[in-house]
């Protein structure tokens, strides 16, 4: 792998305005959107308000097209396999909606699930008598791909959901292990890569889910209120579809029939946000031109180092476990509420996030943690951000 040399951060910086004025360190919330992706969404304005919003669509056809492309040669897969949704939860609850789900049905999900999945999971179970069984976690953190494979065999569930890299801690899940034993047990599987997409690499085809949902804000570095939802072949060919399907997804062909698109868009809706769209595809193109391996890695020493840095500030605690680690790395704050860390740094002009236990209810509470600030840099930022970032948690924690 090819280092990342002190002219491409410059680069990069440079393309990326807010980095001169704020140490940006929540890159897991929303990153900072770099000036292509910018440019791609102030065009498409611009034609609508020329053109008139159906016309500039349809203007922009071979530009949308390339955007569908450029998101499938992210993550391997074909254009035919991306559905643009309005975000990664409407992408997670379009794949949820193609199961007819019936009292004592079984979902297999882990102890580290993202908050929004796991209340539709109890939404599901509270209105039509579902049953959520979690897997075991392995003694180093992250749900062991054995116990997934024990629940299998005794419960037969409908379904296997796993949050690849959940959003409260640095843990990394073996999304790729549970998906070889979801393949091999013949159980469909949906993987949140929320966090991982523009951090990680990904192939759909080496992760084996059916299903893989994904925002545009976060470590893609695109623009907020846009997702999207992968969905494989084999799932295709099963004529999955939500429950739900509008004029974008099927063609009414009969008073009473419709048939279904024959790709992932019968997973979308007929309206949505054709510039986002184009910011969408400006940002995959970015990453995978910038190369998600080596960016990913950069990334990941920084949070490493961060790791390494801060528990050394009396009262902080890491709180991350896992065999692999990411770009998200949590800590306990002892004698401050997470959320007022969070917003003291933010008045020196430091991005983090804070979350509370409702966010992450079962990790937390493991951790013996009420709240955690979470700081989460990218490969734009620098060790001397950092440093800053250790100075003045310092002060705000003596204060």
């Amino acid at each position: 792998m090819r280092p990342i040399t002190d002219d491409e951060v410059t680069r990069w910086r440079a393309d990326t305005p807010g980095a001169a004025s704020r140490v940006h360190l929540n890159n897991a919330g929303a990153s900072l959107v770099p000036r292509p992706v910018v440019a791609a969404i102030e065009t498409h304005l611009r034609l609508e308000s020329e053109l008139g919003g159906y016309e500039a669509a349809a203007s922009a056809a071979g530009a949308v097209e390339r955007a569908y492309a450029d998101i499938a040669a992210l993550v391997g897969a074909e254009p035919r396999n991306v559905a643009v949704t309005a975000s990664a939860t409407a992408a997670f609850a379009g794949a949820l909606a193609a199961f007819d789900f019936a009292p004592g049905d079984v979902i297999v999900t882990t102890q580290a699930d993202y908050i929004s999945n796991q209340l539709m999971f109890l939404s599901l179970a509270r209105r039509l008598g579902v049953r959520v069984a979690r897997a075991a976690d392995l003694g180093e953190g992250g749900v062991d791909p054995d116990a997934v494979r024990a629940l299998l065999r005794s419960e037969r569930p409908r379904l296997v959901a796993v949050s690849w890299v959940p959003t409260n801690t640095g843990l990394v899940q073996r999304a790729a292990d549970v998906g070889a034993v979801c393949e091999a047990e013949g159980v469909p599987y949906l993987l949140d890569a929320c966090q991982a997409v523009g951090q990680l690499p990904v192939d759909l085809r080496a992760l084996r889910c059916d299903f893989l949902s994904a925002t545009a804000r976060k470590f893609l570095r695109g623009p907020r209120g846009i997702g999207f939802l992968v969905v494989s072949d084999r799932a295709l060919a099963r004529g999955v579809h939500p429950l739900l399907v509008d004029m974008r997804g099927a063609a009414w062909t009969a008073a009473d029939a419709f048939v279904l698109a024959d790709d992932a868009r019968r997973f979308e809706q007929w309206e949505f946000a054709y510039a986002l769209v184009l910011g969408l595809g400006a940002a995959a193109r970015y990453a995978f031109d910038a190369g998600v391996e080596r960016t990913g890695a950069r990334a990941h020493g920084l949070a490493a180092e961060a790791r390494r840095r801060l528990p050394a500030i009396p009262g902080v605690r890491a709180l991350d476990r896992g065999a692999a680690l990411s770009a998200i790395a949590a800590f306990e704050c002892a004698a401050r509420a997470a959320g007022d860390v969070m917003l003291a740094l933010r008045a020196r002009g430091i991005n983090t996030t804070a979350q509370s236990r409702h966010d992450a209810l079962i990790d937390l509470d493991r951790k013996g943690a009420k709240t955690s600030l979470r700081v989460s840099p990218h490969y734009f930022n620098t060790t001397g951000e950092l440093d800053t970032l250790e100075g003045a948690l310092r002060d705000v924690l003596a204060s």
